[in-house]
């Protein structure tokens, strides 16, 4: 299959600590690609340079036979990136319909004054209006959402916000989808419909996913291939099984001593 998104030899240092050094990786369309590791092995920072929030200083990430290492956060989102956060970032006191809404915007092309009136000679802005937030209404269904749609996300429970910040994503349309441990602090009920919504989502829209995950059963019910990180280097790349068995991982994760 063909690459949608490649990571060719990137590498970054923050001061004389090298976070990364010369990691490549590649997700096809309609394919998962697990990234895992220790805490601190480079996991989120490759999705930081990914995402425009970090400037590798050496290699190359190439989105459907296009650079973007170096774009600003908003230009790589503008085609088509779009992640989740291994801390949630949403904003807590506007609803979930709100925040879904919010992943809508780079597809907004009425101005304010325009969205504003709604009316007269803006009536396109209130048709746009009603596209996204049809679309958002789509989101909330597939995700089940409907029960907390008008809720302040702060009141939610914390699965059920890494739902909403799933369905913000999905609001921008991307071709390519960062999840950074979606399903931290889920309960098993939660992480199997969450496993769900990603495999059809993967089925129903052909999106290249990369995704950080601790959980490995979770990782191997999902992904085609895994990549293993550890102090900013690739360890071990194949199948979720093979990644699993193989020794510099069981190192990285039990140490020298227990692999002996």
């Amino acid at each position: 299959m063909s690459a949608l998104l490649e990571i060719d030899q990137i590498g970054i240092s923050f001061g004389g600590v090298k976070a990364l050094l010369g990691v490549s990786l590649a997700v096809a369309r309609g394919e998962v690609v697990a990234l895992i590791g220790p805490n601190g092995a480079g996991k989120t920072t490759v999705f930081n340079c990914i995402s425009g929030l970090y400037h590798p200083q050496q290699g190359r990430i190439v989105v459907d036979g296009r650079e973007i290492q170096g774009l600003r956060p908003h230009r790589v989102a503008q085609l088509g990136i779009a992640r989740t956060f291994q801390n949630i970032e949403l904003f807590k006191h506007m609803s979930t319909v709100d925040n879904l809404l919010l992943g809508r915007h780079l597809h907004m092309r009425s101005g304010v004054l325009a969205g504003m009136a709604l009316l007269g000679p803006y009536l396109p802005a209130a048709r746009e209006e009603l596209r996204h937030r049809t679309r958002v209404e789509e989101i909330i269904d597939f995700l089940d959402l409907q029960a907390v749609r008008g809720e302040r996300v702060g009141n939610l429970p914390y699965g059920t916000q890494k739902v909403v910040e799933l369905g913000r994503a999905l609001a921008m349309e991307p071709r390519v989808l960062l999840l950074d441990e979606p399903a931290a602090g889920m309960n098993l009920e939660e992480k199997q419909d969450l496993r769900i919504w990603i495999q059809d989502i993967v089925a129903l829209f052909g999106v290249a996913i990369l995704l950080i995950e601790h959980d490995m059963q979770f990782v191997g019910d999902l992904a085609q291939r895994v990549v293993a990180l550890n102090y900013g280097e690739c360890i071990a790349a194949g199948t979720p099984a093979e990644v699993r068995a193989h020794p510099e991982v069981l190192k990285a994760y039990l140490g020298a001593e227990a692999v002996a």
